[in-house]
């Protein structure tokens, strides 16, 4: 039996949850992201991407395309707010969820045809949706995740596509290979030297020519080009919380010591999370006194991020309003749970390109050494601690 996998995305969501809130924007260039000259555009409208402009492109250089565009700070927690309520619309109807980051759901449909046909339903969910939160929002279905996600990107902004089973392969073909997931700047570089442009050709050649070219990853891509995807779809809730506890071998109320464990705590935890692609949405912060009896706890909803600085932020605000006793502390442990995925490497509303490059730099080293091999000044243990 052929499966029915629905991609839903919503269009330009941050700027078009600033449009809920201001109706004003309706229509103009809009821009989303760091105010300074080194901040970072973390999204833009349609508008203003007729200009060049889109996300992750510095500040300036997209001023200086659209200088009429209008300059949004934006706000997390308003997009978390709004996310978290397209979430619970879908988690009503659909017996099997995944949501893939902020703005993005897949949803399995498969043997639901026995009931009513999957195409009308969905178009009736992204009806209700939209009528529900004002937000535009586009699907694709198809019998896989790949081909539909690639079906939501033919039919924005704020449409629909079916591509019926069998029809994979010549729905791909006249695409441009940017078109298929996982194919990144590099390998677009590389198949583009080697004069491919379309994914028709890359359906005419043989995998292991793909395979000796980018190894395991050409092989997918060659899977992907010919519509072939079996993953399945990973329910919302089965995503795990991720933590890390301290135990000090001398109870202590030293408040450098402690901070700098828990900027430590929050460094490790963030590059594991951005490693995996994923966003953290609720913070908890652990504290256990010395007299082995008293554990309390602290969390906090936050707009859905893996930023380091954003989250050692809540993080020490957390420790400042639960450690209020002035007693030794024995054990200290931070926690990231209500875990999605998604790609945004930093905070795009606040971090300048000078934070983000040397954040990913750091990235790129660790992931090639260990995490341990490059830590940040203040996580260091003094000279005479170290071994």
């Amino acid at each position: 039996m052929n499966r029915s996998i629905v991609h839903c995305d919503l269009d330009t969501f941050f700027v078009s949850v600033e449009r809920l809130l201001n109706n004003d924007l309706m229509g103009k260039p809009i821009l989303i992201g760091g105010s300074s000259d080194r901040g970072v555009v973390a999204s833009c409208s349609y508008e203003a991407r007729k200009f060049g402009i889109h996300s992750g492109m510095p500040m300036r250089l997209a001023r200086q395309l659209c200088p009429d565009a209008i300059l949004v700070r934006g706000d997390h927690d308003m997009y978390s707010k709004y996310s978290k309520m397209v979430t619970e619309i879908i988690e009503e109807r659909v017996p099997l969820v995944e949501k893939a980051s902020i703005d993005e759901h897949y949803l399995d449909l498969t043997g639901m045809d026995r009931f009513f046909g999957c195409w009308q339903w969905t178009r009736e969910l992204r009806q209700h949706i939209i009528k529900e939160t004002g937000l535009p929002i586009s699907f694709g279905l198809s019998v896989n995740k790949t081909v539909s996600k690639i079906a939501t990107g033919q039919a924005k902004p704020s449409g629909e596509l079916h591509v019926h089973g069998g029809t994979e392969k010549p729905f791909l073909a006249p695409l441009s290979i940017r078109k298929i997931p996982m194919v990144g700047q590099k390998s677009y570089s590389l198949l583009r030297n080697m004069g491919i442009d379309k994914i028709a050709t890359i359906q005419q050649m043989e995998v292991s020519t793909m395979e000796s070219v980018l190894g395991m990853n050409g092989v997918s891509i060659w899977k992907k080009a010919n519509g072939l995807d079996d993953s399945p779809v990973l329910p919302f809730h089965e995503q795990k919380s991720m933590s890390k506890e301290t135990t000090f071998q001398q109870d202590t109320i030293d408040m450098d010591l402690l901070k700098q464990t828990l900027i430590g705590m929050v460094d490790t935890l963030a590059f594991e999370l951005r490693k995996e692609r994923k966003l953290t949405g609720c913070v908890t912060l652990k504290i256990r006194y010395s007299n082995f009896v008293d554990t309390h706890t602290k969390q906090v909803q936050i707009g859905y991020t893996n930023s380091d600085r954003l989250l050692t932020e809540k993080v020490l605000m957390l420790f400042k309003k639960l450690y209020s006793r002035r007693m030794l502390i024995r054990l200290i442990g931070v926690k990231f749970s209500s875990l999605i995925h998604g790609s945004y490497q930093t905070d795009l509303f606040s971090d300048n390109t000078e934070e983000i490059n040397l954040l990913q730099a750091m990235d790129k080293i660790r992931a090639r050494y260990g995490a341990k091999f490059i830590v940040k000044a203040i996580c260091a243990p003094p000279r005479n601690q170290r071994g």
